[in-house]
């Protein structure tokens, strides 16, 4: 089930050292996941932030609010 697929911005590149799509949820913290095509790294993310927010909600943390502009640290 992925609910949440069009609300968190995702960005995806190449990594030589991984040899595969990287894709990371930058409003998520840890929410990264590794694909061999950019299709799996988007469906694999999309999971993933489903899972991120569920675990969230089950030990009662919060959730930061979507963003659609990528902010620099």
């Amino acid at each position: 089930m992925v609910s949440t697929m069009n609300k968190y911005l995702i960005q995806i590149s190449w990594s030589e050292e991984d040899d595969g799509f990287i894709a990371i949820a930058p409003n998520l913290p840890g929410c990264n996941v590794w694909g061999s095509t950019q299709d799996d790294a988007l469906h694999e993310i999309q999971t993933a932030i489903d899972l991120w927010i569920q675990a969230c909600k089950k030990s009662g943390e919060s959730i930061p609010e979507p963003s659609s502009v990528l902010h620099a640290a």
